[in-house]
């Protein structure tokens, strides 16, 4: 075990609360009434697209659709971070994983200008050893070029790390790139789908149940 690749909205980070908000404040400003906090956590993962589609009932393509796609993430970019935290037990697992020389990494589909500020956010945290967003390749998760291309550039082997996600890509992108994946049903997990039919490797509930995880199957060590 040399690393720990993490898919980050909602399995790093909850960061739904900022979404939450500014698409609110966009409904806001359409004169329409703001959605529930849960049916807007359960399209985070799909991003901006899925959440203009959720919010406005516009598709790709419809009139309208991309000013509001362009509206919704200038106000995300600017509330980035005020909400969002991590998960608990991101926190102290990143810092386990550091004490045992075991690497960490990013692998997302948010675009590099959001991810990479979020991130310096939260500068107090272990320094991850890549971080890879869809504008650093041809091909996003789930295809696993991504995935690919942060172990090479932490200088691991594919069967050397493990990837962890809340989305079905997640667990197609790691098992593509010859992988263990682990599931989190903690995440932004869309309503009626089941993490449980993924076929990742491991199934878990909580950011804390990583840890003993990777101790008992990829460790070998009490």
């Amino acid at each position: 075990m040399k690393a720990v690749l993490f898919d980050l909205d909602g399995t790093l980070f909850d960061t739904a609360p900022d979404f939450v908000v500014v698409l609110n404040e966009l409904r806001q400003q359409e004169q329409l009434p703001p959605l529930a906090d849960n049916t807007i956590r359960e399209v985070v993962s799909n991003g901006a697209r899925a959440m203009v589609r959720l919010g406005f009932g516009v598709d790709e393509g419809q009139t309208g659709f991309d000013q509001l796609r362009e509206r919704l993430l200038d106000l995300y970019l600017a509330h980035l971070a005020k909400h969002t935290v991590p998960f608990p037990g991101i926190e102290k697992l990143l810092n386990q994983l550091a004490e045992y020389g075991i690497a960490w990494g990013v692998v997302t589909n948010k675009p590099s200008a959001y991810t990479i500020p979020l991130l310096q956010a939260f500068a107090h945290l272990p320094t991850p050893g890549a971080v890879i967003c869809p504008d650093d390749v041809t091909n996003r998760k789930p295809d696993p070029e991504p995935i690919l291309l942060a172990c090479s550039r932490i200088g691991c082997e594919p069967s050397e790390a493990i990837y962890v996600g809340d989305h079905v890509r997640d667990i197609q992108a790691g098992r593509a790139a010859g992988m263990p994946t682990v599931a989190c049903s903690y995440g932004y997990v869309d309503s009626g789908d089941d993490p449980e039919n993924w076929n990742a490797d491991h199934l878990i509930h909580d950011a804390s149940e990583i840890w003993p995880l990777i101790q008992q199957h990829y460790l070998n060590k009490p």
